[in-house]
C-alpha cells in the first residue's frame, strides 16, 4: 500500500471516529491534523461524554467501528473512572474525555498548532 493510500484511509477512520461520536451524543467533537506537529500519529479525534455510561458506550461504539473498517488499535490507555481514555490505532487517535477532565487538560490548547479539520460543538 503506498503512503498516500494509508493517508486517505487514515482520514477516512478519522472522520469514521467523528461520525460515530456525533451518532451518539458526543459532545463538542473536533479532528485535529495532526501530521505537522506530531510524527508518531496523523489525526487527532477529541471529543467528551456527558456521563461515565456515555462514555462507554462512545469507546465501544468507536472501536467497533474502527476495527470494522480495518483499524486495529495498538494501545488503549485510561479509565471511564479516570475521566479520559485514548484509543491509539497508529495513524489516529481518539481522546474520549468526561467534561470535568477535558476542561482540565485542554488537547486543543497545547496542540492549537495544529489545524482543525472538522469541530462539533
Amino acid at each position: 500500500m503506498t503512503e498516500e493510500k494509508a493517508r486517505i484511509l487514515a482520514v477516512d477512520a478519522a472522520r469514521l471516529a467523528v461520525e460515530v461520536a456525533s451518532e451518539k451524543q458526543a459532545t463538542d467533537i473536533v479532528m485535529l491534523d495532526m501530521r505537522g506537529p506530531l510524527s508518531f500519529t496523523d489525526y487527532f479525534v477529541i471529543l467528551s461524554a456527558d456521563s461515565r455510561r456515555q462514555m462507554q458506550a462512545l469507546l465501544e461504539d468507536i472501536d467497533q467501528a474502527l476495527e470494522q473498517s480495518g483499524m486495529k488499535m495498538h494501545h488503549r490507555e485510561g479509565t471511564t473512572n479516570g475521566g479520559w481514555v485514548l484509543l491509539d490505532y497508529g495513524d489516529v487517535v481518539v481522546h474520549v474525555f468526561a467534561q470535568e477532565e477535558r476542561e482540565f487538560y485542554h488537547l486543543e490548547q497545547l496542540w492549537s498548532r495544529a489545524p482543525v479539520l472538522f469541530r462539533i460543538q
